[in-house]
């Protein structure tokens, strides 16, 4: 039986879109640079997609762009979400950059740091994102202040987490919008993609790089209920029915994604990379492969990458050389013909010799991990990856060509082997190591952010309350936020429980603000939704944190959100 046409209404949908975009003729001018479109998803794994095997889930789009790309079958990234995003962006090693984790401080993407669109921007492209940033939401930290210049993104590392706007719930949310909340209608990977679409359009007529990287299919698993009723029909049980109904809505709108790009005439001149940021989370088909999403097995960090190039780059071929997230931005460059700073290196290497046949491709020894910590711990989650070698936590080898799900640890058979992968990481780590120590901090007092909207999710702290269904529960935990005054004078911090938008009454009796050399008490008014403080502050890098004390019980919880303005 055809599978689409088993698949149902819900597929036939899908193609008759594809299908009606077939055979538009494309007036593409070759005389200017290639426009650029990034696809990444969130928690999609290598195993979330017909093309790779999986019969049951729905991706006849994907499996489309699969069939008509090149495809790096043995392509990597980091284990996690935030740390994949700053590697794609700059082509180092995401420990390289101060992002290790996607919490606490530790997923803001470091101020020295250049990025894909400050390259792009730089080279008179036209910028934009849509969709999940993770990479900090204040400044210096923000897509506005790292080359983006049209910008539609949610808070934080999923809808519904701390930093998001109060109450999206993945339908009718409110997005940030150029820096300021603007509401939308629709399910958030719909509207993420129509506002990109709307981007390729009134850029038509000039180069573009548009950045779209879905919060889907992240927890939790909401989707409109037609798409996960399609997969309950057909047995799949539990989270797995929701999680693919998000991948086959994406699968959706990648369809309308190439009938923008055919409509406009662009897609012969359009590079379009399709990757995820981790292993899967809810699949329930791996590939045979070891580990989910946070593993150091291959399940965790080998994902699919695709880049269609029509008639410049092979189509439905693969290759099964090494390579990684850090390669894709020296690879742009070198398709775009984009010029760099020069002093600018990167830990990745471009593709094109290897895409294109036009040079030789190396030997390579490629490194990733799960942190996930606050300091960084040496042999932690780590694996270490050679063509035919993977070296997991500095002890267990795995022969990745005889045994691809690792199952026999045949470090004892092969101590040179190890001894010398474990020489390869020590050099790495010490190549690493001069960040450790340092934190990526938020600027306050400039005229870029002003006020400045600060969130627990950021706080240095063993527990952080990272989404918003923890903030309604009131834990008592406190952290600190690393900051940097940038001018003198008198600064306002109002201190709030929940954000603004929630009116939400303070539960305490005494506010408490230390910064630098202030450290002040004050009691909290009656149903006070925010308590004012101000101090006034010398520039320089200091620490931030906050108390409100219920002294009927003796306890004390941080402030979640702190709203920071510079008066004079």
């Amino acid at each position: 039986m055809n599978r689409r046409k088993a698949l149902g209404t819900l597929g036939a949908a899908a193609a008759s879109l594809l299908t009606a975009t077939k055979g538009v003729s494309g007036g593409e001018s070759r005389n200017r640079p290639p426009n650029v479109v990034l696809v990444i998803t969130d928690d999609q794994g290598y195993g979330d997609l017909g093309c790779h095997g999986n019969a049951k889930i729905h991706t006849p789009n994907l499996d489309w762009l699969h069939a008509h790309s090149s495809r790096l079958t043995n392509f990597h990234v980091d284990p996690t979400c935030s740390p994949t995003r700053s590697a794609l962006m700059t082509g180092h090693y995401s420990t390289r950059t101060g992002v290790w984790h996607t919490i606490m401080g530790r997923s803001l993407l470091g101020a020295w740091e250049t990025t894909m669109a400050d390259i792009f921007a730089a080279n008179g492209y036209r910028t934009g994102i849509f969709g999940k940033w993770h990479l900090g939401d204040n400044y210096p930290f923000r897509p506005q202040d790292r080359g983006f210049q049209e910008i539609v993104v949610h808070g934080g590392g999923g809808v519904g987490q701390t930093p998001d706007f109060w109450g999206n719930d993945y339908f009718d949310d409110t997005y940030w919008h150029n820096g300021k909340p603007q509401p939308f209608k629709g399910y958030c990977t719909d509207v993420f993609f129509r506002m990109a679409l709307r981007f390729i359009e009134a850029n038509k007529d000039r180069p573009f790089f548009c950045y779209i990287p879905t919060n889907a299919p992240h927890g939790p698993y909401r989707v409109p209920e037609k798409y996960a009723e399609f997969y309950r029909k057909r047995g799949v049980r539990g989270a797995t029915a929701n999680f693919w109904g998000m991948i086959t809505n994406i699968d959706e709108n990648m369809a309308r994604l190439y009938a923008k790009l055919r409509e406009l005439g662009l897609e012969k001149n359009t590079i379009l990379v399709f990757l995820t940021d981790n292993g899967t989370s809810a699949g329930s088909f791996n590939c045979g492969m070891r580990g989910k999403k946070g593993s150091e097995y291959e399940g965790g960090h080998r994902v699919p990458c695709f880049i269609r190039w029509p008639g410049r780059l092979p189509e439905g071929r693969d290759f099964g050389q090494l390579t990684a997230h850090i390669d894709i931005l020296p690879t742009l460059i070198e398709l775009c013909g984009l010029k760099k700073p020069e002093n600018l290196t990167f830990d990745g290497t471009s593709l094109v010799p290897l895409l294109t046949g036009t040079g030789q491709w190396p030997e390579r020894t490629l490194f990733v991990h799960s942190q996930r910590i606050e300091h960084p711990q040496k042999w932690r989650k780590c694996a270490v990856m050679t063509e035919r070698w993977r070296l997991i936590n500095g002890r267990e080898l795995y022969d990745i060509k005889a045994d691809p799900s690792q199952r026999k640890n045949v470090a004892a058979q092969h101590p040179d082997v190890v001894e010398r992968l474990r020489d390869a990481y020590e050099k790495w780590w010490e190549y690493l190591s001069p960040r450790f120590a340092d934190y990526c901090r938020i600027v306050l007092g400039t005229g870029h952010e002003n006020p400045a909207r600060l969130t627990c999710h950021d706080w240095h702290a063993p527990r952080i309350p990272w989404n918003q269904a923890a903030i309604r529960r009131a834990p008592w935990v406190n952290g600190f936020w690393a900051v940097e005054i940038a001018r003198p004078g008198r600064y306002r911090f109002t201190l709030r429980q929940q954000p603004t938008e929630a009116n939400f009454p303070i539960q305490g009796d005494e506010a408490r603000l230390k910064i630098a050399d202030a450290d002040v008490s004050v009691p909290i008014p009656k149903g006070a939704t925010g308590v004012d403080i101000e101090v006034e502050l010398k520039p320089g890098k200091t620490r931030l944190q906050t108390w409100f004390t219920e002294k009927a019980k003796g306890k004390s919880r941080g402030a979640f959100f702190v709203y920071v303005q510079r008066l004079a």
